[in-house]
């Protein structure tokens, strides 16, 4: 199974904040150390979890960024990539159609997320909670 972790994931795992999703997101990427299942992130997660972590020392977030890089394939963007986020009217933020395209690119089987809403009527990739995925992979 090939799934892409949305930005929300990847910051509930790596800040370890009091989430809903905080158990099933380490038990993904337990999941995903294993080799149980194959992970993937959108290029720019990286940038925002550098920014997010900003108050973080400097070592310990290049060491997040890349803990994330050696555990996920990062999938980047082109032009036209980024011509197709744009052209998806129906999703209200940018950032969540760069992500169902990223995942389109990575050829993934859903996208994990905790903001279901953002995704479930315009999303290419079908999306799921952490809660939802864990169910699902456990049958």
């Amino acid at each position: 199974m090939k799934i892409l972790l949305d930005t929300n994931i990847v910051l509930t795992y790596l800040s370890g904040r009091e989430d809903p999703y905080s158990d099933a997101c380490e038990q993904i990427m337990l999941l995903l150390a294993e080799g149980k299942a194959e992970g993937f992130i959108a290029f720019h997660t990286l940038s925002t979890v550098w920014y997010v972590t900003r108050k973080v020392p400097d070592l310990t977030r290049r060491a997040y960024i890349r803990s994330l890089c050696t555990l996920l394939t990062v999938v980047g963007a082109d032009n036209s990539t980024i011509l197709a986020s744009l052209e998806k009217a129906d999703f209200t933020d940018f950032e969540d159609a760069l992500q169902d395209c990223c995942a389109q690119t990575a050829g993934v089987d859903c996208i994990i997320t905790a903001n279901i809403k953002d995704f479930e009527h315009h999303s290419v990739i079908p999306a799921k909670t952490p809660d939802a995925f864990l169910t699902d992979i456990s049958l």
